[in-house]
């Protein structure tokens, strides 16, 4: 559940959001942005809104982005995905918004979740279930929801069912963009600056990480990053002031904004803008899991033109404050 939300230091606390001048109107403005970007109300708005079912792959055309989800029926969550208005392939590789590595204090269960044999259906409202049965690799279940709330906005939610008890454990969500060549993550600031966006450059080290605070900096060290293949060497950056980070594309003036609620994102980790990857990670859950007590973590993907960062923020105030009105 997500609580009210607090500035402390320029951070994102649980309890109150970080408040700012003008901040009501920056929410506002991204409600209507966010209206803006889709064509068309009513029943044939809601109708664009939802994937389709053809084969073992779920196309969708939001009238924005077009692609295909589970492309070939693989767990390589969006992609390919065109930017409808100007033709802009914008993923690549391993898709937006795909679960990559399973991780805790003990274990890296299998290479990553886009090699673990799943399986995905349509529901009646448009959006698509993906589920992975727990098996003699991983000691538990996972299931995954992926829903249009607008024709240039994804909300993904995921679901982790122990069937042992699991420490510190985490969910790596990825997205690797076709071009994007310059990524910028929320910070904690000066407590006269507040927060800011720090663009993640290569004199600080070519892979970074944002935590959310010294627990979240205790779980990026305890080995998990160490261990085959393709281990990493983290560069614990500055704190999060919210999970929340942006890459952007300055010749198309397309942006590609990745958020979690507090709760359920303890770290934000990208390579410094031109690193062939292109990639953004959120690091979700990272909690002790209890056998048969669901654990759930939500992620949003914005995908625009022209945001400007301080419309950036005021998105993930309208998400946060979304999810704290519905009670979720």
């Amino acid at each position: 559940m997500t609580g009210k939300l607090e500035r402390t230091g320029g951070r994102i606390s649980r309890r109150s959001f970080h408040r700012r001048a003008g901040a009501g109107g920056l929410a506002a403005g991204a409600a209507s942005w966010l209206w803006a970007a889709g064509a068309g109300r009513g029943a044939s708005r809601q109708a664009r809104l939802a994937f389709r079912a053809s084969g073992n792959e779920f196309p969708f055309d939001t009238g924005l982005l077009r692609g295909v989800l589970r492309s070939e029926g693989r767990s390589h969550g969006l992609g390919p995905v065109v930017y409808v208005p100007s033709g802009k392939h914008i993923a690549r590789g391993f898709g937006l918004f795909s679960h990559y590595r399973l991780l805790d204090d003990r274990a890296r269960y299998g290479r990553a979740a886009w090699d673990w044999a799943g399986r995905a259906r349509l529901a009646e409202d448009g959006s698509v279930e993906v589920f992975w049965p727990a098996d003699s690799e991983h000691p538990f279940q996972m299931r995954a929801v992926y829903r249009w709330s607008a024709p240039n906005t994804l909300d993904l939610q995921t679901t982790v069912v122990a069937r042992r008890q699991l420490r510190r454990f985490e969910v790596f969500l990825a997205s690797y963009f076709q071009g994007f060549g310059r990524s910028l993550v929320y910070v904690v600031g000066s407590p006269e600056a507040g927060a800011r966006f720090l663009e993640v450059e290569r004199a600080a080290g070519v892979w970074q990480m944002f935590p959310r605070d010294e627990a979240a900096v205790a779980i990026i060290r305890d080995g998990r990053w160490r261990r085959p293949p393709n281990p990493v060497q983290w560069k614990i950056m500055p704190r999060l002031a919210a999970p929340l980070a942006v890459r952007r594309d300055p010749p198309s003036g397309l942006a590609g904004v990745v958020m979690a609620p507090p709760d359920d994102c303890f770290a934000v980790a990208t390579p410094y803008g031109q690193e062939p990857h292109r990639s953004l990670y959120l690091s979700l859950l990272g909690r002790r899991l209890e056998p048969d007590r669901p654990a759930t973590a939500r992620a949003r993907l914005v995908i625009g033109q022209g945001i400007s960062d301080a419309q950036v923020v005021a998105l993930y105030e309208a998400y946060v404050a979304g999810l704290r009105s519905s009670g979720r």
